[in-house]
């Protein structure tokens, strides 16, 4: 199959072994019950085979709906799936899967890894120093500002170490702008400020960068910001500008089999119609800019 025949949210590739590994949420249950997890494979970002399930609840599973932004990485020998959770009598939160492949089928390994009493979405991870962090956004439902946070992680990964600690709000960004539908869909008065869809890279310079996505001027969109120290905990300097800044978003960065810098993010945010893009991560005189996005071809 081709990209444009895939319907998902929130892309994640992994690249391991020559292949091309795409997790994401499913379109059609993204805001309804869902059930599970699909991985495609590709060996140059064009044609693609899948879906192959990678993890399907049973009935006695806790979650049933927001099964949102599956990330896998490759971490002392297993495979880790980080990805929010939900059901209607709790709040969101980030848990974690394990397997011994890439297409799984992946198993529940850890309790939930946010606080109990905070809506949690869009965990990554991030290794530094040889501590395993995980950064992740205190949702609006519990957070209005919508919070940028940091958790360090124990060795295997399924349990938190101490409390989480705010990098950054949407608030923060010239860029981002309140969510015009927070009455209407989740009666929030207020201003409400979305944040979500994390993604670190370190460059060839040696600084520091986040992919998150806000609501914008013109929609969903992908912002860049900048750890002053150029390390995990910041402090986080938002740019000015968003980086893809219009019904598109939840941003990741990895680099191609070819060696190429790339992102991968959703377009467009329409219902039922998003799907997989990928555009060069280039650096220009400090700046970073998006070309060759398949979402212009």
């Amino acid at each position: 199959m081709k990209r444009s025949d895939i319907t998902i949210r929130d892309p994640y590739i992994l690249v391991h072994n020559g292949i091309y590994y795409l997790y994401g949420t499913r379109s059609e249950t993204t805001w309804s019950d869902a059930s599970g997890f699909d991985c495609y494979t590709s060996v140059d970002l064009i044609n693609w085979e899948g879906p192959i399930e990678i993890f399907n609840r049973d009935e006695d599973f806790f979650a049933t709906q927001n099964f949102w932004a599956p990330e896998v990485y490759v971490y002392n020998g297993k495979f880790y799936l980080l990805t929010t959770l939900g059901a209607p009598d709790r709040h969101k939160g980030i848990y974690l899967l394990e397997a011994d492949n890439p297409t799984g089928p992946f198993s529940l390994i850890s309790e939930r890894l946010t606080p109990k009493n905070w809506a949690a979405i869009d965990g990554t991870l991030y290794v530094e120093k040889g501590t395993p962090y995980l950064i992740f956004s205190h949702s609006f439902e519990t957070s209005p500002d919508g919070d940028m946070c940091l958790l360090p992680l124990s060795n295997d990964l399924t349990k938190p170490l101490g409390t989480p600690t705010k990098l950054f709000s949407a608030a923060d960004a010239n860029w981002a702008k309140p969510v015009p539908f927070a009455k209407s869909e989740f009666g929030l008065d207020g201003d409400v400020y979305l944040t979500d869809g994390p993604s670190i890279f370190k460059d060839d310079d040696g600084e520091l960068f986040m992919l998150w996505s806000s609501w914008g001027t013109k929609g969903y969109a992908v912002g860049l910001a900048k750890s002053a120290s150029g390390i995990i905990k910041g402090p986080w300097i938002q740019l000015d500008t968003p980086l893809f800044p219009e019904n598109g978003g939840h941003a990741m960065v990895f680099t191609g089999i070819d060696h190429v810098k790339r992102i991968a993010y959703h377009f467009p945010n329409d219902r039922y119609q998003e799907m997989p893009q990928f555009a060069q991560l280039v650096k220009i005189n400090g700046d970073y800019h998006l070309q060759n996005r398949t979402d212009l071809a």
